[in-house]
């Protein structure tokens, strides 16, 4: 198993936008993908309260290739997002990382 990583910086006041399009259209469209959600946190404390930072779950690098390939060309994920960007971009940039649990992970 691998996870990723995504962290998501919103454009200023954009992440209540963002977070509404997460619980009631994305989810839904990775479901259909396969796509296994680990846990979605946003900041208490520290520098910016404008991220939002989740965990995705892989069985495998190819398995990731396959799944998110397929949700980010997905017709209705890509109407979607654009009818959720009429007001303008929410987010204003994304970073991630694929990362491997160590032999001691309480997650394997």
């Amino acid at each position: 198993m691998i996870y990723e990583l995504r962290v998501y910086k919103c454009v200023p006041g954009r992440l209540p936008a963002l977070l509404n399009r997460f619980a009631n259209t994305t989810l839904k469209i990775w479901e259909k993908h396969g796509i296994k959600q680990a846990g979605f946190w946003t900041t208490v404390v520290g520098e910016s309260s404008q991220e939002r930072y989740y965990l995705l779950a892989w069985e495998s690098l190819a398995d990731r290739e396959k799944k998110w390939n397929a949700f980010v060309v997905d017709p209705e994920w890509l109407a979607k997002r654009a009818e959720t960007e009429k007001d303008g971009a929410i987010v204003a940039n994304v970073s991630n990382q694929l990362l491997a649990p160590t032999a001691f992970s309480s997650v394997k």
